[in-house]
């Protein structure tokens, strides 16, 4: 049996929800530390993150990944696979929906086997697993 794993990420927040800032560290690997403000979760830009961004960031990797697993297990290796996840928030509602991007080189594999592994990996990667509550759609290309 596999041995779990458990990964740490540490908010440190000062102020108000609106005026406070805060940042995000990605502790237990420690290879950074996000700036964080509400207002970027209003209006997304340059200079600080927001918690939409880091969720995007998690399901993109891990949909990447199982993507590149689920091909490789088919016999169809990926030279390589770019993911996109844009994770849209309304403030007063939350997170309405992601919206994942795909492409890959994989040599072997048409459209139609590509599409079949790609909308498995979707609904099937742990990241993705765990947001079974929030709208997915697939675009390929």
């Amino acid at each position: 049996m596999p041995k779990p794993t458990t990964s740490a990420a540490r908010t440190h927040w000062s102020g108000s929800l609106f005026e406070g800032s805060g940042s995000t560290e990605l502790a237990t690997s420690g290879v950074a530390t996000f700036d964080m403000k509400w207002a970027k979760r209003e209006e997304a830009g340059k200079g600080t993150t927001n918690p939409e961004e880091l969720l995007g960031a998690s399901l993109a990797t891990c949909y990447s990944m199982a993507l590149s697993n689920a091909l490789s297990e088919d016999g169809h290796e990926p030279s390589s696979i770019d993911t996109t996840a844009e994770v849209t928030f309304v403030a007063g509602k939350g997170i309405t929906g992601i919206a994942l991007h795909v492409t890959g080189d994989v040599p072997g594999l048409d459209a139609a086997g590509f599409k079949e592994k790609a909308e498995w990996a979707k609904d099937n990667c742990p990241i993705s697993q765990a947001l079974k509550a929030v709208p997915k759609i697939l675009v390929i290309g």
